[in-house]
Protein backbone atom coordinates (compact mmCIF):
# COMPACT_ATOMS: atom_id res chain seq x y z
CA UNK A 1 0.00 0.00 0.00
CA UNK A 2 1.42 3.37 -1.06
CA UNK A 3 1.55 6.39 1.31
CA UNK A 4 -1.21 8.09 -0.70
CA UNK A 5 -3.43 5.03 -0.44
CA UNK A 6 -2.78 4.84 3.32
CA UNK A 7 -3.60 8.52 3.72
CA UNK A 8 -6.84 8.10 1.77
CA UNK A 9 -7.72 5.05 3.88
CA UNK A 10 -7.24 6.97 7.11
CA UNK A 11 -9.20 9.97 5.85
CA UNK A 12 -12.11 7.73 4.85
CA UNK A 13 -11.98 5.99 8.24
CA UNK A 14 -12.00 9.34 10.05
CA UNK A 15 -14.97 10.55 7.99
CA UNK A 16 -16.94 7.40 8.82
CA UNK A 17 -16.18 7.77 12.55
CA UNK A 18 -17.14 11.43 12.47
CA UNK A 19 -20.42 10.59 10.76
CA UNK A 20 -21.36 8.23 13.63
CA UNK A 21 -19.79 9.87 16.69
CA UNK A 22 -22.04 8.24 19.30
CA UNK A 23 -21.63 4.78 17.80
CA UNK A 24 -17.86 5.26 17.60
CA UNK A 25 -17.69 6.30 21.24
CA UNK A 26 -19.89 3.48 22.52
CA UNK A 27 -18.02 0.89 20.45
CA UNK A 28 -14.65 2.03 21.81
CA UNK A 29 -16.06 2.18 25.34
CA UNK A 30 -16.14 -1.61 25.62
CA UNK A 31 -12.42 -1.83 24.81
CA UNK A 32 -11.70 1.12 27.13
CA UNK A 33 -13.35 -0.64 30.06
CA UNK A 34 -11.60 -3.90 29.22
CA UNK A 35 -8.15 -2.30 29.07
CA UNK A 36 -8.83 -0.41 32.29
CA UNK A 37 -9.80 -3.67 33.98
CA UNK A 38 -6.61 -5.44 32.90
CA UNK A 39 -4.27 -2.53 33.66
CA UNK A 40 -5.82 -1.54 37.00
CA UNK A 41 -6.10 -5.09 38.33
CA UNK A 42 -2.49 -5.71 37.35
CA UNK A 43 -1.43 -2.38 38.89
CA UNK A 44 -3.16 -3.15 42.18
CA UNK A 45 -1.67 -6.65 42.32
CA UNK A 46 1.82 -5.34 41.51
CA UNK A 47 1.45 -2.57 44.08
CA UNK A 48 0.45 -5.01 46.81
CA UNK A 49 3.34 -7.30 45.92
CA UNK A 50 5.84 -4.41 46.06
CA UNK A 51 4.37 -3.23 49.36
CA UNK A 52 4.80 -6.64 50.99
CA UNK A 53 8.28 -6.96 49.54
CA UNK A 54 9.29 -3.59 51.01
CA UNK A 55 7.90 -4.57 54.40
CA UNK A 56 9.89 -7.79 54.55
CA UNK A 57 13.04 -6.16 53.22
CA UNK A 58 12.61 -3.41 55.83
CA UNK A 59 12.96 -5.95 58.64
CA UNK A 60 16.72 -5.96 58.25
CA UNK A 61 19.11 -8.45 56.72
CA UNK A 62 19.97 -11.95 57.91
CA UNK A 63 16.76 -12.47 59.80
CA UNK A 64 15.32 -15.86 60.75
CA UNK A 65 11.63 -15.88 61.64
CA UNK A 66 9.83 -18.40 63.81
CA UNK A 67 6.12 -18.32 63.05
CA UNK A 68 3.06 -20.41 63.95
CA UNK A 69 1.83 -23.02 61.49
CA UNK A 70 3.61 -24.28 58.38
CA UNK A 71 2.58 -21.61 55.87
CA UNK A 72 6.16 -21.29 54.57
CA UNK A 73 7.24 -24.89 54.83
CA UNK A 74 9.88 -25.60 52.17
CA UNK A 75 8.59 -29.05 51.34
CA UNK A 76 4.95 -28.11 51.03
CA UNK A 77 5.61 -25.05 48.88
CA UNK A 78 3.31 -22.22 47.94
CA UNK A 79 0.17 -24.32 47.85
CA UNK A 80 0.39 -24.80 51.59
CA UNK A 81 0.50 -21.07 52.26
CA UNK A 82 -3.29 -21.18 52.33
CA UNK A 83 -3.39 -24.37 54.41
CA UNK A 84 -3.20 -24.63 58.20
CA UNK A 85 -0.69 -21.79 58.15
CA UNK A 86 -0.91 -19.19 60.85
CA UNK A 87 -4.38 -20.30 61.94
CA UNK A 88 -3.40 -23.87 62.75
CA UNK A 89 -0.18 -22.95 64.54
CA UNK A 90 0.85 -22.57 68.13
CA UNK A 91 1.42 -19.60 70.41
CA UNK A 92 4.99 -19.55 71.64
CA UNK A 93 5.93 -19.40 75.32
CA UNK A 94 8.62 -17.39 77.07
CA UNK A 95 10.62 -20.59 77.59
CA UNK A 96 10.77 -21.00 73.78
CA UNK A 97 12.26 -17.53 73.50
CA UNK A 98 14.78 -18.23 76.28
CA UNK A 99 15.77 -21.54 74.69
CA UNK A 100 16.27 -19.92 71.30
CA UNK A 101 18.53 -17.32 72.91
CA UNK A 102 20.99 -20.15 73.57
CA UNK A 103 21.71 -20.54 69.84
CA UNK A 104 25.29 -19.20 69.52
CA UNK A 105 24.83 -17.99 65.91
CA UNK A 106 21.87 -15.76 66.90
CA UNK A 107 23.11 -12.30 67.89
CA UNK A 108 19.70 -11.28 69.16
CA UNK A 109 16.34 -12.94 69.66
CA UNK A 110 13.09 -10.96 69.73
CA UNK A 111 9.76 -12.38 70.94
CA UNK A 112 6.71 -10.54 69.58
CA UNK A 113 3.27 -10.37 71.17
CA UNK A 114 0.67 -8.75 68.91
CA UNK A 115 -2.94 -7.80 69.65
CA UNK A 116 -5.67 -5.46 68.38
CA UNK A 117 -6.58 -2.96 71.09
CA UNK A 118 -8.21 0.37 71.81
CA UNK A 119 -5.73 3.17 72.47
CA UNK A 120 -7.11 6.07 74.51
CA UNK A 121 -5.92 9.46 75.73
CA UNK A 122 -8.03 12.06 77.48
CA UNK A 123 -11.30 10.53 76.23
CA UNK A 124 -10.11 10.26 72.63
CA UNK A 125 -10.10 6.63 71.44
CA UNK A 126 -8.36 5.05 68.48
CA UNK A 127 -8.33 1.47 67.28
CA UNK A 128 -4.78 0.19 66.98
CA UNK A 129 -2.38 -2.50 68.11
CA UNK A 130 -0.09 -3.32 70.99
CA UNK A 131 3.20 -5.05 70.28
CA UNK A 132 5.07 -6.56 73.21
CA UNK A 133 8.76 -7.20 72.55
CA UNK A 134 12.22 -6.76 74.00
CA UNK A 135 14.64 -3.89 73.42
CA UNK A 136 16.09 -5.51 70.28
CA UNK A 137 12.76 -5.08 68.47
CA UNK A 138 13.81 -1.63 67.26
CA UNK A 139 17.02 -2.99 65.75
CA UNK A 140 15.22 -5.85 63.99
CA UNK A 141 12.50 -3.65 62.52
CA UNK A 142 14.83 -0.73 61.69
CA UNK A 143 12.72 1.59 63.85
CA UNK A 144 14.10 5.06 64.48
CA UNK A 145 12.71 7.50 67.08
CA UNK A 146 11.75 10.96 65.86
CA UNK A 147 10.95 12.08 69.38
CA UNK A 148 11.81 10.83 72.87
CA UNK A 149 13.58 7.52 73.42
CA UNK A 150 13.15 3.78 72.94
CA UNK A 151 12.65 1.47 75.91
CA UNK A 152 15.68 -0.39 77.24
CA UNK A 153 16.60 -3.75 78.75
CA UNK A 154 16.17 -2.15 82.16
CA UNK A 155 12.59 -1.13 81.29
CA UNK A 156 11.91 -4.74 80.29
CA UNK A 157 13.36 -6.23 83.47
CA UNK A 158 11.45 -3.78 85.66
CA UNK A 159 8.23 -4.47 83.75
CA UNK A 160 7.95 -0.71 83.24
CA UNK A 161 4.62 0.51 81.87
CA UNK A 162 6.19 2.54 79.07
CA UNK A 163 5.23 2.73 75.41
CA UNK A 164 6.83 3.79 72.14
CA UNK A 165 4.11 5.02 69.79
CA UNK A 166 3.73 4.55 66.06
CA UNK A 167 3.69 7.83 64.16
CA UNK A 168 0.11 7.71 62.88
CA UNK A 169 -1.61 6.75 66.12
CA UNK A 170 0.43 9.35 68.03
CA UNK A 171 -0.67 11.98 65.53
CA UNK A 172 -4.31 10.92 65.91
CA UNK A 173 -4.38 10.87 69.71
CA UNK A 174 -2.38 14.08 70.20
CA UNK A 175 -2.08 17.36 68.35
CA UNK A 176 1.42 16.32 67.28
CA UNK A 177 3.63 13.29 67.99
CA UNK A 178 6.01 15.43 70.06
CA UNK A 179 3.20 16.40 72.44
CA UNK A 180 2.63 12.75 73.30
CA UNK A 181 5.86 12.49 75.31
CA UNK A 182 5.25 12.01 79.01
CA UNK A 183 1.51 11.54 78.54
CA UNK A 184 -0.30 8.52 79.95
CA UNK A 185 -2.41 6.49 77.54
CA UNK A 186 -4.73 3.55 78.12
CA UNK A 187 -4.21 0.36 76.15
CA UNK A 188 -7.55 -1.29 76.72
CA UNK A 189 -7.65 -0.97 80.54
CA UNK A 190 -3.89 -0.76 81.17
CA UNK A 191 -2.08 2.57 81.61
CA UNK A 192 1.26 3.23 79.90
CA UNK A 193 3.51 6.30 79.79
CA UNK A 194 4.58 7.44 76.31
CA UNK A 195 8.38 7.77 76.17
CA UNK A 196 8.96 7.98 72.43
CA UNK A 197 7.51 8.13 68.90
CA UNK A 198 9.03 6.29 65.93
CA UNK A 199 9.24 7.59 62.37
CA UNK A 200 6.47 6.79 59.92
CA UNK A 201 7.07 3.41 58.25
CA UNK A 202 4.18 3.22 55.79
CA UNK A 203 3.11 0.00 57.51
CA UNK A 204 -0.48 0.30 58.78
CA UNK A 205 0.09 -2.00 61.75
CA UNK A 206 3.41 -0.55 62.85
CA UNK A 207 2.29 3.06 62.37
CA UNK A 208 -0.78 2.39 64.53
CA UNK A 209 0.94 0.40 67.27
CA UNK A 210 2.09 1.01 70.80
CA UNK A 211 5.31 -0.96 71.32
CA UNK A 212 5.84 -1.94 74.95
CA UNK A 213 8.17 -4.24 76.95
CA UNK A 214 6.70 -7.71 76.60
CA UNK A 215 6.82 -8.39 80.35
CA UNK A 216 4.51 -5.38 80.81
CA UNK A 217 1.81 -7.14 78.80
CA UNK A 218 1.68 -10.15 81.13
CA UNK A 219 -1.67 -9.73 82.86
CA UNK A 220 -4.80 -8.27 81.29
CA UNK A 221 -3.28 -7.70 77.86
CA UNK A 222 -1.54 -11.07 77.58
CA UNK A 223 -2.88 -13.38 80.32
CA UNK A 224 -1.50 -16.52 78.63
CA UNK A 225 2.00 -15.00 78.39
CA UNK A 226 2.40 -16.09 74.77
CA UNK A 227 4.03 -14.72 71.63
CA UNK A 228 2.85 -14.64 68.03
CA UNK A 229 6.35 -14.94 66.54
CA UNK A 230 10.04 -14.87 67.42
CA UNK A 231 12.77 -13.21 65.35
CA UNK A 232 16.42 -14.27 65.36
CA UNK A 233 19.05 -11.87 64.04
CA UNK A 234 22.23 -13.33 62.54
CA UNK A 235 25.30 -11.23 61.71
CA UNK A 236 26.73 -13.55 59.08
CA UNK A 237 24.54 -14.77 56.23
CA UNK A 238 26.48 -18.04 56.19
CA UNK A 239 25.15 -18.80 59.69
CA UNK A 240 21.48 -18.67 58.65
CA UNK A 241 21.14 -22.38 57.71
CA UNK A 242 22.71 -23.50 61.00
CA UNK A 243 20.52 -21.08 62.96
CA UNK A 244 17.38 -22.40 61.25
CA UNK A 245 18.27 -26.03 61.92
CA UNK A 246 19.05 -25.40 65.58
CA UNK A 247 15.82 -23.44 66.03
CA UNK A 248 13.86 -26.31 64.49
CA UNK A 249 15.56 -28.82 66.77
CA UNK A 250 14.75 -26.77 69.87
CA UNK A 251 11.09 -26.21 68.97
CA UNK A 252 10.58 -29.81 67.79
CA UNK A 253 11.11 -30.94 71.39
CA UNK A 254 7.91 -29.11 72.35
CA UNK A 255 5.75 -28.87 69.22
CA UNK A 256 4.85 -31.00 66.21
CA UNK A 257 6.54 -29.98 62.95
CA UNK A 258 3.30 -28.74 61.36
CA UNK A 259 2.67 -26.39 64.29
CA UNK A 260 5.53 -23.98 63.53
CA UNK A 261 7.70 -22.65 60.70
CA UNK A 262 11.30 -21.52 60.79
CA UNK A 263 11.96 -19.43 57.72
CA UNK A 264 13.94 -16.49 56.36
CA UNK A 265 13.09 -13.43 54.31
CA UNK A 266 14.12 -14.89 50.96
CA UNK A 267 11.81 -17.87 51.46
CA UNK A 268 8.89 -15.65 52.38
CA UNK A 269 9.55 -13.37 49.41
CA UNK A 270 9.74 -16.39 47.09
CA UNK A 271 6.39 -17.58 48.42
CA UNK A 272 4.89 -14.09 48.04
CA UNK A 273 6.18 -13.92 44.44
CA UNK A 274 4.64 -17.30 43.60
CA UNK A 275 1.31 -16.35 45.16
CA UNK A 276 1.16 -13.06 43.29
CA UNK A 277 2.19 -14.69 40.02
CA UNK A 278 -0.90 -16.89 40.30
CA UNK A 279 -3.06 -14.02 41.55
CA UNK A 280 -1.91 -11.75 38.74
CA UNK A 281 -2.80 -14.43 36.19
CA UNK A 282 -6.29 -14.68 37.65
CA UNK A 283 -6.72 -10.88 37.67
CA UNK A 284 -5.57 -10.56 34.05
CA UNK A 285 -7.94 -13.37 33.05
CA UNK A 286 -10.84 -11.57 34.72
CA UNK A 287 -9.96 -8.32 32.97
CA UNK A 288 -9.54 -10.13 29.66
CA UNK A 289 -13.19 -11.17 29.80
CA UNK A 290 -14.10 -7.48 29.55
CA UNK A 291 -11.81 -7.15 26.52
CA UNK A 292 -13.44 -10.10 24.80
CA UNK A 293 -16.88 -8.63 25.46
CA UNK A 294 -15.66 -5.35 23.99
CA UNK A 295 -14.31 -7.21 20.95
CA UNK A 296 -17.66 -8.91 20.39
CA UNK A 297 -19.27 -5.47 20.56
CA UNK A 298 -16.93 -4.21 17.85
CA UNK A 299 -17.73 -7.21 15.65
CA UNK A 300 -21.48 -6.64 16.02
CA UNK A 301 -21.17 -2.96 15.21
CA UNK A 302 -18.95 -3.65 12.19
CA UNK A 303 -21.48 -6.18 10.86
CA UNK A 304 -24.17 -3.52 11.20
CA UNK A 305 -21.91 -1.00 9.49
CA UNK A 306 -21.33 -3.36 6.57
CA UNK A 307 -25.10 -3.76 6.17
CA UNK A 308 -25.70 0.00 6.32
CA UNK A 309 -22.92 0.76 3.82
CA UNK A 310 -23.67 -2.04 1.35
CA UNK A 311 -24.56 0.40 -1.48
CA UNK A 312 -21.41 2.42 -0.73
CA UNK A 313 -19.41 -0.79 -1.08
CA UNK A 314 -21.11 -1.54 -4.42
CA UNK A 315 -20.37 1.92 -5.79
CA UNK A 316 -16.71 1.71 -4.73
CA UNK A 317 -16.38 -1.72 -6.32
CA UNK A 318 -18.03 -0.43 -9.49
CA UNK A 319 -15.52 2.41 -9.86
CA UNK A 320 -12.52 0.13 -9.41
CA UNK A 321 -12.02 -0.71 -5.73
CA UNK A 322 -10.69 -4.24 -5.25
CA UNK A 323 -11.72 -6.79 -2.63
CA UNK A 324 -8.51 -6.02 -0.71
CA UNK A 325 -9.36 -2.28 -0.71
CA UNK A 326 -12.73 -3.01 0.93
CA UNK A 327 -11.17 -5.55 3.30
CA UNK A 328 -8.49 -3.11 4.47
CA UNK A 329 -11.04 -0.30 4.82
CA UNK A 330 -13.29 -2.15 7.25
CA UNK A 331 -10.43 -3.92 9.00
CA UNK A 332 -8.63 -0.64 9.58
CA UNK A 333 -11.78 0.88 11.09
CA UNK A 334 -12.06 -2.04 13.50
CA UNK A 335 -8.37 -1.87 14.50
CA UNK A 336 -8.40 1.91 14.93
CA UNK A 337 -11.51 1.67 17.10
CA UNK A 338 -9.77 -0.90 19.30
CA UNK A 339 -6.51 1.03 19.54
CA UNK A 340 -8.38 4.24 20.33
CA UNK A 341 -10.33 2.51 23.10
CA UNK A 342 -7.11 0.93 24.41
CA UNK A 343 -5.33 4.30 24.46
CA UNK A 344 -8.18 5.95 26.36
CA UNK A 345 -8.33 3.02 28.80
CA UNK A 346 -4.58 3.17 29.38
CA UNK A 347 -4.65 6.95 29.90
CA UNK A 348 -7.54 6.82 32.39
CA UNK A 349 -5.86 3.92 34.22
CA UNK A 350 -2.67 5.96 34.52
CA UNK A 351 -4.57 8.89 36.02
CA UNK A 352 -6.36 6.61 38.50
CA UNK A 353 -3.08 5.01 39.58
CA UNK A 354 -1.49 8.43 40.07
CA UNK A 355 -4.50 9.46 42.13
CA UNK A 356 -4.38 6.49 44.52
CA UNK A 357 -0.60 6.27 44.94
CA UNK A 358 -0.82 8.53 47.98
CA UNK A 359 -2.79 5.85 49.84
CA UNK A 360 -1.76 2.65 48.03
CA UNK A 361 1.46 1.81 46.13
CA UNK A 362 -0.22 0.81 42.85
CA UNK A 363 2.15 0.61 39.89
CA UNK A 364 1.92 0.25 36.11
CA UNK A 365 4.79 -1.65 34.50
CA UNK A 366 5.88 -1.89 30.87
CA UNK A 367 4.19 -5.29 30.56
CA UNK A 368 0.81 -3.72 31.34
CA UNK A 369 1.29 -1.04 28.70
CA UNK A 370 2.49 -3.52 26.06
CA UNK A 371 -0.35 -5.88 26.95
CA UNK A 372 -2.96 -3.13 26.65
CA UNK A 373 -1.71 -1.92 23.26
CA UNK A 374 -1.03 -5.40 21.88
CA UNK A 375 -4.31 -6.95 23.00
CA UNK A 376 -6.32 -3.96 21.75
CA UNK A 377 -4.74 -4.32 18.30
CA UNK A 378 -5.27 -8.08 18.20
CA UNK A 379 -8.90 -7.72 19.23
CA UNK A 380 -9.44 -5.19 16.47
CA UNK A 381 -7.92 -7.56 13.91
CA UNK A 382 -9.58 -10.74 15.18
CA UNK A 383 -13.09 -9.38 15.64
CA UNK A 384 -12.88 -7.07 12.65
CA UNK A 385 -11.73 -9.57 10.06
CA UNK A 386 -15.06 -11.40 9.83
CA UNK A 387 -17.26 -8.40 8.97
CA UNK A 388 -14.44 -7.03 6.78
CA UNK A 389 -14.30 -10.27 4.76
CA UNK A 390 -18.07 -10.22 4.38
CA UNK A 391 -17.90 -6.69 2.99
CA UNK A 392 -15.07 -7.53 0.60
CA UNK A 393 -16.91 -10.52 -0.87
CA UNK A 394 -19.95 -8.49 -1.97
CA UNK A 395 -20.13 -8.16 -5.75
CA UNK A 396 -20.76 -4.68 -7.18
CA UNK A 397 -24.13 -5.67 -8.64
CA UNK A 398 -25.27 -7.42 -5.48
CA UNK A 399 -24.25 -4.47 -3.33
CA UNK A 400 -25.87 -1.78 -5.50
CA UNK A 401 -29.17 -3.67 -5.69
CA UNK A 402 -29.27 -4.14 -1.89
CA UNK A 403 -32.33 -2.54 -0.29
Amino acid sequence: MTPNQLQQLLLTTYANFKRNKVRTFLTSLGITIGVMSVVLLNALGLGLKNFLKEQFEGLGSNLVMVMPGNAFNDEEGVGNAFGPGLIGGVSFKEKDYLNLKKIPEADYVVPVFFKSVTLEYNGKKQLGYVEGANEDMFEVMNLTPISGRLFTKSDLQKKSKVAVMGFVVAEQLFDSPEQSLGKTIKINTERFKVIGVIEKKGDREMDNSAIVPYKSTFGNLNPDKTFFSIYLGVDNEDNIPATKEKAKEILAKTYDEEEFSVTEQTEILDTVNQIFAMLNGVLVAIGSISLIVGGIGIMNIMYSTVTERTKEIGIRRAIGATQNDILFQFLSESVILSIFGGFIGLSVSGLIVLGIRSVFPAAINFLSVALAVGVSTLIGVFFGVFPARRASKLTPLEAIRYE
